[in-house]
């Protein structure tokens, strides 16, 4: 029964987005509130979305922080001397433009946070691609790209495999390192690729005359050129205590934000205006991320992502068990459609892993084949990830728009290493 109403809250809540029935917001809030109810939870389902919301609440509070800060940066001119010389590395040439955003992109996320790689890698991108006239799906496409092939050992997905089936992370990802490469490779090629459409495309705006830009006197009025040392050096700090130190991004964010304002505008009534400038985007984002904390909560408290993990594995034919891992390598993309890395990892891996075993598979393969899609090349589109929300939202792109464009390269990123998996032997057809 459970299982039933959560597949049916997915689905529905999918659809209601998909289909433009109803904004993500309401459609993340009201559905799963309706199932919860009809479920028979009553004023349990308050609970449920505490729970979620609390379990997201850092990272709103990191995304509005991060919004404002990058906002003030580029009030303050930062940004300008930095997308000059990025035009000046890449000229006006679409191809090159993509392929360094997915490189800026997997260098940000050596740290293993798809939320700082977005939150670095799009506000640096975006203007160029905006002051280009080039499609901002094609950003969000080739950051997620980039940030969902990588699954080095301190990622998520692969410590969460690691933790739930007892196996040494290194077991599972010294035989990937092929694999991965492989990935990168295609990463590179789609972004190629990206970039050779854009450049046919008629909004295509380029040529030498984009190094020129021309700021209005508002622009002018913000800009602290004289700042801009300081400006890059706080930056580049932030992201390193972020990176190397591992510093929680919402405080990094919101000390971040106080010395930016003191910096640039020590005025106590610009800095109002500045703050007042940006709120807008980051409350509208905040609230889907909460929304989408509420949404999770209920699906995971209620036990309905419990049951519908139990009911998946139950579904299992025995005759396709030695088949497992790659089937699995091929659907653990999908799946992240369906299940939190928690729910799927925790959940579904190990009463998988067991049923596998009497046929003589490795719990290692299964936990392989699950990294190489379930919440790797699958979080940047997954409505159960606020990482989801924060390419969307910073990238100015609707939900579905990027859930459209993006999911064919990423799942295409999936199966293309799994299928490298068997042929070089990490797992059996």
């Amino acid at each position: 029964m459970l299982a039933t109403i959560g597949f049916l809250t997915i689905a529905a809540v999918l659809a209601a987005i998909l289909n433009r029935r109803m904004s993500p917001l309401a459609a993340l809030i009201a559905i799963p509130v309706v199932a919860a109810l009809a479920a028979g939870f009553g004023v349990k389902t308050a609970s449920f979305m505490v729970d979620g919301i609390q379990s997201v609440a850092a990272v709103a509070g990191m995304f509005i922080f991060a919004i404002l800060y990058f906002g003030v940066m580029t009030d303050a001119g930062m940004l300008d001397p930095i997308i000059g010389g990025i035009l000046r590395a890449v000229g006006s040439d679409p191809p090159r433009i993509v392929l360094g955003t997915a490189l800026l992109a997997l260098l940000v996320h050596l740290d293993g946070s798809g939320a700082v790689t977005f939150l670095v890698t799009i506000p640096v991108m975006l203007p160029l691609y905006d002051r280009l006239g080039m499609d901002r799906r094609v950003l969000a496409c080739a950051a997620s790209m980039a940030a969902g092939v990588n699954f080095l050992p301190w990622t998520g997905p692969m410590i969460r495999a690691s933790a739930a089936l007892h196996i040494p992370v290194m077991s599972i990802f010294r035989p990937l390192v092929p694999v991965q490469v492989a990935g990168l490779a295609f990463v590179a090629g789609c972004a190629w690729w990206l970039g050779r459409k854009e450049r046919k495309r008629p909004g295509f705006q380029g040529g030498a005359a984009m190094f020129q830009r021309e700021l209005t006197a508002e622009e002018r009025a913000l800009r602290r050129p004289g700042r801009f040392g300081i400006n890059v050096t706080l930056t580049i700090a932030l992201i390193a205590g972020m990176i190397a130190a591992r510093l929680e991004p919402v405080t990094v964010f919101m000390i971040g934000l106080v010395l930016a304002l003191w910096v640039n505008y020590p005025d106590l009534k610009m800095q109002r205006e500045r703050v007042d400038a940006h709120a807008r985007a980051a409350l509208l984002m905040a609230g889907i991320l909460f929304a989408a904390g509420s949404f999770t909560g209920i699906m995971k408290e209620s036990g309905m992502l419990g049951a519908m993990a139990k009911s998946v594995v139950a579904l299992t034919p025995p005759a396709l068990a030695p088949h497992v891992p790659f089937i699995l390598g091929l659907a653990s993309m999908p799946l992240s459609l369906l299940f939190d890395p928690d729910s799927f990892y925790f959940g579904v891996l190990p009463v998988l892993t067991e049923a596998c075993r009497a046929f003589g598979i490795a719990p290692v393969h299964i936990a392989q084949a699950a990294v190489l899609g379930q919440m790797t090349t699958g979080f940047p589109v997954s409505p159960l990830t606020p990482a989801t929300y924060l390419v969307v939202g910073l990238a100015g792109v609707e939900l579905r728009e990027h859930q459209k464009f993006s999911f064919p390269f990423l799942f295409g990123a999936s199966v293309l290493m799994t299928l490298v998996c068997v042929v070089i032997g990490v797992f059996p057809w």
